[in-house]
């Protein structure tokens, strides 16, 4: 089946539902996303959305607490320039109606998080991404200009190469005619016809064991435009939540908010003495790659599997009125936060690199943009300022919106792209053989692509990689697509490009941190 749009939406998180929304009532819109409008990674973030809103902050702080988190390696042009048309979004989602707690004078109810030097995150609850999609995805529903297509996977962008024309990374002449996508429920492949294309597929957190995103998250953004030729950079930094909730056997992991130890939580070890003063000045609230970095020596050192998250100190009420999710849950596992401390773990969380865009969120393939964790804007650097993704994705989407909105009279839809090709498979695939091989990629990426990485471990997982894409790639020619075989093909893909990068950075930077190479300085 063939489908013509004029924008083409992969991708329902915040910077998808908000593209979508921006561009509507300039043109038709096909949003895809491959289970359900709401399930993605903009769900689950708990901890909300840096803004700066009241003095004593200011915007040169903010800026100054994201350059010193991404550690020398963030475009400081574009820093300034989320920081600065931020807040203006933040408002828009506020009249779309996405609600932020407030105190009783009116003003938002700030939390600080990790490497803040301000309270600067305006939040709902603990379960702000949530109340950011409820707000998002009625108003999408309802729009006559957008077409929502559930539980359709997107397999393969459309380029001149369909056409039979060869192409090459760097080629500035490469365009993006839209997409094709396996309709799940019929077990179809249709070919999406567009004009502007967005990628807000997310991130890649389930290439690891032990992870936050849910299991959609395989990266199939990056690895899609990585088979099209656009330039993709800086995956070798791999943000590590500091603290998931140790509950061996769950999975996705539930993550325990930063905003948890902005409220005054305290990292300690197991025999309950405080540690982080050791590695940082700023103690449990440090940047996340230090944190992560700290409880990882701390466990190996010790010999443990957890430390613990104590807020047995603060006052009950406050606990759970701030954050009723995380007390329930861990309720439920017989855990009550406010007189014992929560057993955590660092968990595989973000992918600061991905799809090289300009300021506008256009990749390096002509109408094709990027917004949200799948792209490398240059907010982010070696390392995400906690609840700096929610404000990247909604300025990055509006901008998007903005620079497609001026072009899209000018583009013509592309005619002739043949259906998608599926000769010679014909014999369905061996779930044992996926299943397997997906957990074997996990231990790779998680004993030798970690936290902590040398160029041996580096070097046995890009071997093993090999052999798993081989073997992926034959299964892949041979078999009828499903969503998991691609899911896996996108996951080998992107875990090759995350050591392929780790190996090229000779130093240790940010979140990629190299026992071979000593600590870059500034």
């Amino acid at each position: 089946m063939e489908h013509k749009t004029d924008f083409l939406v992969i991708g329902s998180g915040l910077a998808g539902l908000s593209f979508a929304l921006k561009v509507a009532d300039h043109g038709k819109v096909i949003l895809l996303t491959k289970t359900v409008l709401e399930e993605t990674n903009t769900w689950y973030a708990q901890g909300g959305i840096a803004s700066v809103m009241y003095a004593p902050d200011n915007l040169e702080k903010h800026v100054r607490d994201t350059l010193t988190a991404g550690d020398g390696l963030c475009d400081e042009k574009t820093v300034r320039m989320v920081v600065s048309e931020g807040p203006k979004q933040i408002e828009e989602l506020i009249r779309w109606g996405a609600n932020f707690d407030r105190l009783t004078d009116g003003k938002f109810d700030l939390n600080r998080e990790g490497g803040h030097s301000e309270h600067r995150i305006l939040h709902h609850k603990d379960n702000t991404g949530a109340e950011i999609m409820r707000a998002l995805s009625e108003k999408a529903r309802l729009h006559p200009n957008i077409e929502i297509l559930e539980n359709h996977f997107a397999m393969d962008l459309i380029t001149q190469h369909h056409q039979g024309t060869p192409i090459f990374r760097g080629n500035p002449e490469i365009e993006c005619y839209g997409a094709y996508a396996l309709n799940i429920s019929k077990n179809q492949i249709d070919t999406i016809l567009s004009k502007v294309t967005l990628l807000a597929t997310g991130g890649s957190g389930f290439i690891y064991q032990v992870t936050t995103n849910p299991p959609i998250a395989t990266g199939d953004g990056i690895a899609m435009a990585y088979r099209a030729k656009a330039f993709v950079e800086h995956t070798e930094f791999v943000q590590f939540h500091p603290t998931s909730l140790y509950h061996p056997g769950e999975r996705p992991s539930y993550l325990i908010t930063e905003a948890l130890r902005g409220f005054g939580g305290i990292l300690k070890t197991q025999d309950g003495v405080e540690f982080m003063q050791k590695y940082d000045p700023r103690g449990s609230l440090a940047s996340r790659d230090i944190v992560a970095r700290a409880i990882d020596s701390e466990l190996k050192n010790r010999g443990e599997d957890y430390v613990l998250l104590d807020c047995t100190h603060l006052n009950p009420e406050g606990l759970k009125s701030h954050f009723p999710n995380i007390y329930q849950k861990c309720l439920s596992i017989g855990i009550d936060m406010t007189n014992e401390p929560i057993p955590v773990v660092p968990a595989a969380h973000y992918i600061c690199g991905g799809i090289r865009t300009d300021e506008n969120g256009q990749s390096t393939i002509l109408n094709l943009y990027a917004a949200g964790e799948v792209a490398c804007t240059g907010l982010h650097g070696a390392n995400r300022l906690a609840s700096n993704s929610l404000l990247e994705a909604v300025t990055f989407a509006h901008r998007a919106a903005m620079d497609a909105i001026t072009k899209i009279s000018s583009i013509r839809l592309q005619e002739g792209i043949p259906p998608w090709n599926d000769e010679g498979t014909s014999s369905p695939e061996e779930m044992v053989l996926i299943t397997q091989s997906t957990r074997e990629l996990q231990q790779i990426m998680s004993n030798y692509v970690g936290i902590v990485r040398s160029n041996a471990r580096l070097k046995r997982a890009i071997d093993r990689l090999y052999i798993l894409h081989r073997e992926t790639e034959e299964l892949y020619s041979r078999s009828t697509v499903s969503v998991k075989l691609c899911e896996l093909r996108n996951a080998i893909k992107v875990a090759y490009l995350i050591v392929k990068h780790a190996r090229q950075r000779k130093e240790s930077q940010g979140l990629h941190y190299n026992l071979d190479y000593p600590k870059k300085d500034h």
